[in-house]
């Protein structure tokens, strides 16, 4: 080796040596929170039998987050470090990249513990979506989070300054490399960063899928890392215009025609073949005249937290009404997130491995929803809401699909309480019962939503007995939810209203659903509650989903229509004799029940059948190929239905 060679190859050294440095920073880094978070799970971890695949595999997606760290870089390398007139440029720049890089890493690792509290999860999808509404986030952040955040502020300023404070002096020995070497390098650097980023020889590299080798999925997050799970979140949601991506492969045309089948519809009853699924639902009850319809949608109200339900003696009120009505049984959530509730209630629609229609684009206008055909009834329709009707798209997914009026916290009028998300539920009630209460030339139908059982649990003094000692808990939020929801309904029976109106009182969603299994089917149980003029007091039994409810409203209000849906009409004498389904949507993974036989599918996996037993995933002992095709299918028909435009309504034709 030449005297003039060796010196190239030191200037090469000196301009990578920063590279290396920051790639042992980082993996160090992501080991220390990993083996914090292993600690913290680590009867999790140990039943998983995860404990050294945690370790190996995290090392393995560390290594595939510092190569897309790296990728930036080394593209510019040729043009940067073998010119002397840009080499500074490259200098500044690296100097507060790789610092910033670390800075990242530490914000998702330290961002994680609270996500992982809520979700049971590393930061994904969810995430990113509660960024783009910084008001109420940063005050739910500010009451519930305060040590987190001091700490937060704390992490972020020392790593960033601590690496720069360690790279500054080498990156300023760096000189000018030799252009011919640069070319050499360059292809060889990139070929290390396209090994460490796919991390696999196989077809396709290397994705969360990989460390999906337990049944408990947090067990597996903590394999990766949480900016790797952000980042590949963002990847993921280029496939939302289809509706997000499959779990299998199934004709379309068989997709849809085992989802008819399930609907358990006459096939007479089907109108138009251009929209499979569009079908005319005669009223199982004849009225004189329409009900009224009010739907109030209780904020994460799992079974769990419901006195009748075995939970604690929080919800005397809701307790006390069931006896009232039509109360059922089994019934669970599609999702985990209010707008995943608001689409199975109010539209029927089923569950996807992408965002809620409440968000996605190509159903903002045209999209069906019990509102657009109560509208087109004769119905007088409104949407309220304690919070701010913009938080979650929620206002122009309303307005744009049948929805004349919008009530949200700018419009509550006097409210007693003003928390992080909104006015507190009793305003939102009170002012619900004025405008129920005021003279109606036609039936109204009204979405009601409320915002109190929401972290960080503020509400009002003086209202309750607290259940735990410390106020801003859960179980002291859920009382006062429940509180207000009796308060509502003293008014409503003495209110004018109150014989010509029907009302559901169901959750969107658990507060919290976690677990140890590939979907915590126990933690989507919720409380749902039929009562109000002309409503005998019964129980359902059968399993139950949120994409039930709306064509049993409409058979319960005396409606007869026209519309899509496929969810079941439960008022049907025969439905008892059913053993009903449920799909269940938890993150990536999609959970198909019906009875007690479940199919969980996952991404790029293959289907798993389980039987549910004492609130347990079994595995099945003989797998059910008809029950499987079913789920498939149904995970199909949503992304079906989204991408093709097929759930709506006939467009009206001109006169």
């Amino acid at each position: 080796m030449t005297f003039e060679f060796a010196k190239h190859l030191r200037a090469l050294g000196l301009v990578l040596k920063p590279f290396l440095i920051f790639a042992v920073t980082a993996a160090c880094t992501l080991l220390v929170f990993r083996i914090g978070f292993i600690a913290w799970h680590w009867s999790r971890v140990l039943d998983a039998g995860m404990l050294t695949n945690v370790f190996v595999q995290g090392l393995r997606f560390d290594l595939v987050l510092i190569g897309l760290f790296f990728a930036i870089p080394v593209l510019l390398f040729p043009l940067f470090c073998s010119n002397r007139w840009l080499l500074p440029i490259w200098k500044a720049v690296i100097a507060v990249y790789l610092p910033a890089c670390l800075m990242i890493i530490v914000l998702m690792e330290a961002s994680s513990p609270s996500f992982m509290m809520q979700f049971d999860a590393r930061p994904n999808r969810l995430f990113i979506e509660y960024l783009i509404y910084p008001k109420e986030v940063s005050s739910m952040l500010w009451a519930a989070y305060k040590p987190q955040l001091f700490m937060v502020a704390l992490l972020l300023p020392a790593s960033f300054l601590l690496l720069r404070r360690r790279l500054r002096p080498l990156i300023q020995r760096a000189t000018p490399v030799n252009f011919w070497l640069v070319l050499v390098a360059t292809p060889l650097l990139l070929i290390v960063c396209l090994a460490m980023i796919r991390s696999t020889l196989a077809h396709r590299p290397v994705n969360p899928s990989t460390v999906a080798l337990s049944s408990d999925p947090l067990v597996n997050d903590l394999a990766l890392s949480s900016t790797y799970t952000v980042l590949y979140a963002l990847n993921e949601s280029q496939d939302e215009p289809n509706g997000g991506f499959r779990y299998g492969k199934i004709d379309d045309t068989e997709a849809v025609q085992t989802v008819r089948k399930s609907m358990l519809v006459d096939e007479s009853a089907f109108v138009d073949p251009e929209l499979p699924t569009l079908h005319k639902q005669v009223a199982t009850t004849q009225r004189s005249k329409p009900k009224n319809l009010v739907i109030i949608l209780e904020e994460s109200l799992g079974a769990e937290f419901v006195g009748s339900m075995g939970g604690p003696p929080i919800t005397p009120n809701l307790d006390a009404l069931r006896r009232e009505g039509l109360w059922f049984d089994n019934l669970y959530a599609t999702g985990t997130r209010s707008v995943r509730g608001i689409e199975a209630v109010l539209t029927g629609f089923t569950p996807t491995p992408a965002r809620s229609v409440v968000k996605l684009g190509k159903s903002q206008r045209g999209f069906f929803t019990l509102g657009e055909l109560l509208k087109n009834e004769g119905y007088a329709t409104s949407f309220m809401y304690g919070g701010e009707a913009h938080f979650d798209n929620m206002r122009r997914f309303f307005v744009n699909n049948g929805f004349e009026t919008i009530i949200d916290k700018a419009t509550i009028e006097n409210p007693v309480f003003v928390g992080s998300w909104g006015d507190s539920d009793e305003d939102l009630f009170r002012q619900a019962d004025k405008e129920f209460s005021k003279p109606h030339d036609k039936p109204f139908f009204s979405f009601v939503f409320s915002v109190s059982n929401h972290s960080p649990y503020d509400f009002p003094d003086g209202r309750i007995e607290l259940y735990d000692a410390e106020k801003n808990t859960v179980n002291n939020a859920v009382k006062y939810a429940d509180y207000s929801l009796g308060l509502f309904f003293e008014m409503a029976k003495k209110s004018n209203y109150w014989d010509d109106t029907i009302f559901l009182v169901v959750a969107d969603h658990n507060s919290r659903v976690y677990g140890a299994e590939l979907v915590p089917i126990s933690r989507f149980h919720i409380p749902a509650l039929i009562l109000g003029g002309g409503i005998n007091a019964g129980n359902f039994a059968p399993v139950a989903s949120q994409i039930d409810l709306a064509p049993t409203l409409l058979s319960l209000i005396g409606v007869s229509a026209t519309h899509p849906m496929i969810g079941h009409d439960l008022t049907r004498p025969e439905m008892k004799d059913q053993p009903g389904r449920a799909i269940m949507q938890y993150y990536s993974s999609q959970a198909y029940m019906e009875g007690d036989d479940v199919v969980i599918l996952q991404k790029d996996l293959p289907a798993k059948q389980y039987e549910y037993v004492d609130d347990k995933l079994v595995p099945a002992a003989t797998g059910r190929p008809d029950l499987e095709h079913k789920a498939l299918a149904h995970s199909a028909w949503s992304s079906i239905a989204y991408d093709k435009s097929l759930y709506r309504l006939p467009k009206q034709k001109p006169l």
